[in-house]
């Protein structure tokens, strides 16, 4: 028995002409409330907002045409509800943008991560928006006409819209050129448009950064002189999620670094990260490329900055209390520290402070070479930025305790966000001790900076991750902290405090690691090494 489609119903284009009308209207609130904050009705012309809002809906209903047909509509047509609703939520809730970072983002992030993003606001968003228009859709009986009839009036539709927004554009030419190029972030909160885009975009990107051939080695040249006696003892913190304008260090009102400031480190006041993600940070900050040249179609292909250290000999350990490295540490030493079983500092989530328990029985396990320790924090991972502490550093009052920051005021969620940044700044009080116990045996050093900040609701924008051209300071705009032990003697500490209010970038970091070790290469460059400037003859 063959499968015939009906003969009597609705007919596809028209169906895709509704859904695409419903999701301009219903799943565009963020696109269209920053098209009136551009250009406000009042004093603007009324149908040159009317013109853009047609095009905008006659551009949805173009894809849908394109991406569907016979069989496919309906398919095609739920799926791009569910995803619309989804995408609506979070650029309505947090301001993003759905762009390929924030896709990579999504597809890197893990379970507890995802339960913390899953609020009754999102599941109203994706029942309303997604599910019921959805059910709606499948129920709905489709007319088929026979493929020749139906090929023809989906051509008739593409020719018709692409008329349309060819009239419109012509018609207002003067608003389109102004739309077009002076304002091209608008086009980032286009839903589902730009998120289609972003999908191919990151489709392309993640097929190109598959290895398809031999990885292109870094400082295969590193050594350590022979004139080098001492052994160093490096830990460079990786920090997530952490604003430089919150640090007390930096001139923030409020007490949040009191332990960095009793140990006397350095704090780098004007320091910018080269991504505003940490899939993209964490990699660009190990790349020995530089931010300029550094993109994730290569960085795969290539060795950084801690292959370079072990091409010297140096003893390379990677302990991660986030996510994963983001492929950094794939060829060193690696520890998961996100389990009671390895963790034993571990509530409601597992603490970055566990990181520390065994690390003296790392450096005791190497009686022979220089030692390298990165530890990657949870910080101020948000939006459950209450979760990222444990209750006795609940310092600031009230905090916000909800991953839904609708339900919370600016001052709750600026709140529970210092009590993470006090409990980052024990965390490093602790390291700074434990390199302390150790400052008899080795030159010691802890550098510490976050991979990318964060959005705590200015203008409406909360979280991270939006595109670095249109991202806020607050989202580029990082702590660095350095602290030398004892042993570091050659460090002009006058001119090291001098120097920390010039600006640095995540640049900065492979060439002060191999300042710090003391490592002769090619690559080192000695103009992007933050204590180059500070080190005199001993």
């Amino acid at each position: 028995m063959k499968f015939r489609l009906p003969t009597n119903g609705l007919s596809s284009n028209t169906l895709i002409l509704l859904v695409a009308l419903f999701i301009s209207a219903s799943c565009n609130l963020t696109f269209f409330a920053n098209i009136l904050n551009t250009y406000p009705l009042f004093s603007y012309k009324a149908p040159y907002l009317a013109s853009l809002a047609l095009s905008f809906v006659a551009i949805n209903a173009l894809i849908f045409a394109l991406f569907s047909f016979a069989r496919t509509t309906k398919p095609v047509l739920i799926g791009l509800l569910l995803l619309s609703s989804l995408a609506a939520y979070f650029m309505d809730s947090y301001g993003i943008v759905i762009s390929d970072e924030m896709l990579q983002n999504a597809a890197q992030t893990n379970a507890a991560e995802t339960r913390d993003l899953i609020t009754g606001k999102l599941l109203i968003y994706v029942l309303l928006l997604g599910v019921l228009p959805a059910a709606l859709i499948a129920k709905t009986p489709l007319r088929w006409r026979g493929w020749r009839p139906e090929l023809l009036s989906r051509i008739g539709l593409i020719g018709l819209l692409l008329a349309i927004i060819a009239v419109l554009v012509m018609t207002f030419s003067s608003f389109y050129a102004s739309f077009l190029r002076e304002h091209k972030s608008l086009r980032s909160y286009a839903n589902p448009s730009y998120f289609i885009y972003s999908a191919f975009k990151y489709a392309n990107q993640t097929l190109a950064t598959k290895p398809t051939g031999a990885l292109a080695v870094m400082g295969a040249d590193a050594k350590i002189p022979s004139t080098d006696h001492t052994r160093e003892l490096i830990v460079v913190v990786v920090g997530e999620t952490a604003r430089a304008d919150r640090f007390s260090m930096n001139g923030y009102s409020r007490e949040t670094t009191p332990q960095l400031q009793a140990a006397k480190a350095v704090s780098f006041s004007n320091y910018w990260a080269c991504g505003t993600s940490t899939a993209i940070s964490v990699p660009c900050m190990f790349s020995m490329t530089g931010a300029e040249n550094f993109d994730l179609k290569s960085a795969g292909s290539q060795e950084n900055l801690l292959d370079v250290l072990a091409h010297a000999g140096v003893n390379v350990i990677w302990l991660d209390n986030n996510s994963d490295s983001k492929g950094v540490a794939i060829r060193v030493p690696y520890q998961n520290m996100r389990s009671p079983a390895v963790n034993p500092l571990c509530d409601e989530e597992c603490r970055d402070e566990g990181m520390l328990i065994k690390l003296q029985d790392y450096i005791d396990s190497h009686p022979t070479g220089d030692i390298f320790i990165v530890l990657h924090q949870m910080g101020n991972h948000g939006p459950a930025y209450y979760k990222r502490y444990p209750p006795n550093f609940e310092k600031f009052r009230p905090a916000c305790k909800s991953n839904d920051l609708s339900q919370c005021s600016s001052e709750e969620i600026g709140n529970a966000y210092d009590n993470a940044i006090l409990y980052t700044d024990d965390f490093l009080g602790k390291t700074i001790d434990l390199l302390k116990r150790n400052d008899e045996h080795f030159e010691t050093a802890l550098f510490y900076l976050s991979d990318h900040g964060e959005s705590l609701g200015e203008k409406g924008v909360y979280l991270h991750g939006l595109p670095p051209a249109i991202a806020p300071d607050t989202q580029l705009h990082v702590p660095a902290v350095i602290w030398l032990g004892s042993a570091f003697h050659d460090a002009d500490m006058p001119s090291l405090q001098k120097n920390r209010h010039h600006r640095f970038t995540h640049d900065n970091l492979p060439h002060t690691v191999l300042g710090f070790m003391e490592i002769k290469t090619t690559l080192y460059r000695p103009e992007l090494d933050i204590l180059h400037c500070c080190r005199t003859a001993e």
